[in-house]
């Protein structure tokens, strides 16, 4: 039985699956990810915060789109452990 681990965003704002539009993914569902390792971003007035794995796995799934508005706390991703 595989063990799966909600990554949420640590403040309210919008979420970003790139460092910037002209940059690729963090990564993509179905990518094996270590601990540490940047998934996405969460844009509070301008500021930029780095969403991290906290464990390693493979992210089974993201739960919102690049541009969409997160909630403290909200799931961002579903990590399958390994």
């Amino acid at each position: 039985m595989s063990i799966k681990k909600e990554i949420s965003s640590p403040v309210p704002g919008v979420f970003y699956r790139r460092p910037s539009p002209e940059e690729d993914l963090y990564c993509n569902e179905g990518d094996t990810v270590k601990a540490g390792d940047t998934i996405g971003l969460v844009e509070v007035m301008k500021n930029f915060y780095e969403i991290k794995a906290e464990d390693d796995g493979v992210v089974e799934t993201f739960n919102v789109k690049t541009d969409e508005l997160v909630d403290a706390g909200q799931a961002v991703a579903i990590l399958t452990l390994k």
